[in-house]
């Protein structure tokens, strides 16, 4: 069964699945998975049911779904998709850092592995989304650094950042005022604390969700 053969919905559920782990997160359950996916646990329990039938996932009652070697086969292809359309978008058509997703979940079913190709092509064979995130190679190869660490657990120092969740529209906006951006340079102050000092624009406090969106690594230069 290729990507194209499974529905959009299937699809859908299969990069959530994906998405939840790669940054070091627990798998999810279904009651976590319905969540992400904005219904009732009941109809995550069925559509992860008929995605076992297909031999995309494996589910037990109770347990965290995981996907088979398959189903992280499309999993991977479909982040593939997204992550090159906001490429695209954001390089080519203008659209500004949090306008980007929403419009590559739109347009990521339709698109062909022809299309998504020449994207890649066009583009050069970009490494990175706007956001920072890897985008898995054609044959599902990805570069995640082994050092990174998320800002609520770094300890004092510089680092550079590595990428910024895109869950949120309007935390990226903020972000971006503040000039936090993939490939900036901060310092954390103190760890445990939520205060950082861009070194190109100023010292900047936020919230504890905002430091669990942004994820690090170790600078040798301070901008």
């Amino acid at each position: 069964m290729s990507l194209d053969e499974i529905t959009p919905v299937a699809q859908d559920y299969l990069k959530a699945i994906w998405s939840a782990t790669e940054w070091g997160d627990a798998p999810l359950s279904t009651k976590s998975l319905a969540a992400r996916m904005g219904t009732t646990a009941p109809n995550v329990t069925e559509t992860v049911k008929r995605l076992a039938a297909q031999g995309l996932v494996e589910y037990q009652p109770y347990k965290p779904v995981t996907l088979t070697g398959k189903g992280c086969e499309h999993a991977i292809a479909m982040v593939r998709r997204h992550r090159l359309l906001e490429s695209f978008l954001a390089a080519s058509l203008g659209y500004s850092w949090d306008e980007v997703h929403a419009e590559a979940e739109r347009l990521e079913h339709a698109a062909s592995d022809e299309l998504i190709e020449r994207i890649d092509q066009m583009l050069g064979h970009p490494t990175h989304d706007p956001h920072g995130d890897p985008i898995p190679t054609p044959v599902g190869q990805r570069e995640r650094p082994a050092h990174a660490v998320r800002l609520d657990a770094a300890e004092p120092g510089f680092y550079r950042v590595l990428r910024i969740s895109d869950a949120d529209p309007q935390r990226l906006i903020r972000f971006q005022q503040a000039g936090i951006v993939p490939d900036s340079v901060v310092e954390v102050a103190e760890a445990g604390h939520f205060r950082l000092r861009v070194v190109a624009v100023g010292p900047v406090e936020l919230i504890e969700t905002d430091a669990a969106a942004i994820w690090l690594v170790p600078s040798s230069t301070r901008g």
